[in-house]
């Protein structure tokens, strides 16, 4: 397989030459920009900033756009910049905590047309993609699946499958994953090393695959979040170090901070149960039951094992409210 250029650096549309049945052009006219800004008291803002960047795709006529969460998380304001620089307020319509992707709603009309939902079960390792942000050809990558597997997040995150392509977008924070036939598959989330069979290691990036947004949009239209008893949240962040799931962060006044649970302290059970990886911690922790659920941990601090009993809570009652609807 050859390398595919860094970025798409021309005024035409590279694959017009290739069969492919849409303008792309057209469609990067659907991905704009956000910009938010977050208070200084936010739960998130020690980690994630106040002042927060990326993209977003428009997926409704009516000024609906699709984001990656962590962007717009605890908003106070959001600013919307279409690709020819007009601007325009938003407010923040939901966040889901499973999928990790999140809603803005324009307050004045974009003009912009919206992107078709592609079935992301159809996408194979090896298969061509199109990985955009807002800004036109400048802001897009030609790239390649280069694997669809499980995931898991230090803040208490696991996707079953989550696509990741290669080479990376160098902007990759809500990126639309547009497939060969204009649709839209993903959203991208994170940059991510990804390890070659040679050994070789390169950048890539991790994108949240659109199937997942099916199941629970209407009930973050209707809510402003999933609809669904909420998974017990920690407040810790657990990093996996030569094998060991040690605590890297603890967020003040959470349940793990209650818990006198230390950083560096290493999990090594929930529940009496040995653990496999991060993934097998957190589905193992959400297995109990749901938010409230006390949470039985074994670690391991300066040589001894410690058991201790944390009392878990739903995350987005520790989160500023963001002006739903």
């Amino acid at each position: 397989m050859s390398e595919p250029p860094d970025l798409v650096n021309e005024t035409t549309d590279p694959y017009q030459d290739e069969g492919v049945s849409f303008d792309l052009n057209s469609t990067l006219t659907s991905i704009v920009s956000l910009r938010t800004q977050i208070p200084e008291d936010a739960l998130t803002a020690s980690v994630l900033g106040t002042e927060r960047v990326g993209h977003g795709v428009v997926i409704g006529d009516n000024g609906l756009i699709l984001t990656i969460g962590y962007l717009i998380t605890e908003a106070e304001e959001v600013w919307i910049v279409a690709g020819e620089g007009k601007a325009a307020s938003g407010h923040v319509v939901g966040y889901d905590q499973e999928t990790g992707f999140g809603l803005v709603q324009a307050l004045q009309p974009l003009s912009l047309p919206d992107m078709t939902f592609g079935d992301d079960s159809d996408l194979n390792v090896d298969d061509r993609v199109i990985v955009a942000g807002c800004g036109g050809m400048d802001q897009t990558v030609n790239a390649y699946v280069i694997a669809k597997r499980e995931f898991a997040g230090y803040w208490e995150y696991v996707l079953d499958e989550a696509i990741f392509t290669a080479p990376a977008h160098p902007n990759w924070g809500g990126t639309a994953l547009i497939g060969l036939d204009g649709k839209l598959y993903g959203i991208g989330s994170l940059l991510v090393q990804h390890v070659k069979q040679a050994g070789e290691v390169e950048k890539a990036n991790m994108l949240v695959p659109i199937g997942l947004l099916k199941p629970v949009l209407q009930d973050l239209l209707t809510y402003g979040r999933r609809n669904a008893p909420a998974r017990p949240w920690l407040g810790m962040l657990t990093q996996e170090v030569d094998d060991h799931l040690v605590i890297a962060a603890i967020y003040d006044g959470c349940p793990a901070y209650r818990a006198d649970l230390q950083i560096g302290d290493v999990v090594v059970g929930v529940n009496g149960e040995s653990l496999s990886g991060l993934a097998d911690m957190f589905r193992r922790v959400w297995s109990l039951g749901s938010a409230g659920v006390p949470v039985p941990l074994s670690v391991v601090r300066d040589g001894s094992v410690l058991e201790v009993m944390v009392h878990s809570v739903d995350r987005n009652d520790c989160l500023k409210a963001a002006k739903l609807h």
